[in-house]
């Protein structure tokens, strides 16, 4: 049964961003700006008779916030969230809804996604073939793994199943994504799912750290990677590797999205 680990102790639930990665809405928020005002200037200049047509210019507006995004260095994930949010609103408006729906899809979004907005770590879920390759980098023997960000749970699911003898821990920040892994690891024992910032709890005392997070938060996960890991331990990341860290090692998984782990031995001992 799922619950708390008296020697890894437990985490207080924030808001999952970080540190020193803050306010991330606000070049979002000028990229949509700038391109509703481009596009507006373009077809009042050009094209008035877009003015008439919602939806084309919604979708001109789409592509100039996104070439602004590209442009300032925006997360690749941010792409079709600029592309697509105007036109997908003026769609929705013509559906003529009744207000609950708009209501009820923006809480089930939140309870899903939490504030991604501040934590810039989009919701990836590992596949079949990575999950495989990641039981194969665990130690031989009995071992402490954290999973941070663990989603739906399906990783250390299938971890805690193929490995009894060793004890695994998962943090998840959003709250239906972790009632959802957590009554899914029910009556796995060597299982724990917490809800709670993983970026508040220390990663001493585990022997394999895995996060499958986003570019924005590599640099600060490199530092606490080095500061709190154990000697010995291990970090593999999914897809991302720790900017000016040398990777011990680059493993290439046989997946259709060519998946690559970036391995490093953090240890405070080096």
């Amino acid at each position: 049964m799922t619950g708390i680990d008296p020697v890894l102790g437990g985490a207080a639930a924030s808001d999952g961003v970080a540190p020193g990665d803050r306010h991330p809405l606000a070049p979002a928020l000028l990229a949509q700006v700038l391109g509703a005002l481009i596009a507006g200037g373009l077809a009042l200049l050009a094209a008035p008779a877009l003015f008439g047509q919602p939806l084309l210019l919604a979708t001109l507006q789409g592509v100039l916030a996104l070439l602004i995004a590209w442009r300032r260095g925006a997360p690749i994930w941010w792409l079709p969230i600029h592309l697509c949010f105007l036109p997908l609103a003026v769609m929705a408006r013509g559906m003529a809804l009744p207000g609950w729906v708009w209501g009820g899809g923006f809480v089930l979004l939140l309870l899903v996604f939490w504030r991604t907005d501040k934590s810039r770590v989009p919701l990836y879920l590992t596949n079949r073939r990575s999950r495989d390759a990641l039981q194969l980098q665990l130690p031989a023997g009995p071992c402490r793994v954290i999973d941070l960000g663990c989603g739906d749970g399906a990783v250390l699911r299938q971890l805690a199943a193929a490995r009894p003898d060793c004890r695994f821990v998962g943090f998840e920040h959003a709250p239906l994504t972790w009632a959802w892994a957590w009554l899914r690891a029910r009556g796995q024992r060597n299982l724990s799912i917490r809800c709670g910032d993983f970026w508040t709890h220390s990663l001493a005392g585990y022997d394999l750290v895995y996060a499958f997070l986003s570019p924005a938060a590599m640099p600060a996960l490199g530092i606490k990677a080095r500061t709190e890991m154990s000697p010995c331990a291990r970090l593999v990341s999914n897809s991302f590797a720790i900017p000016g860290q040398v990777a011990l090692d680059v493993i290439d998984v046989p997946d259709a999205r060519k998946t690559r782990f970036y391995t490093y031995d953090c240890g405070r001992s080096q």
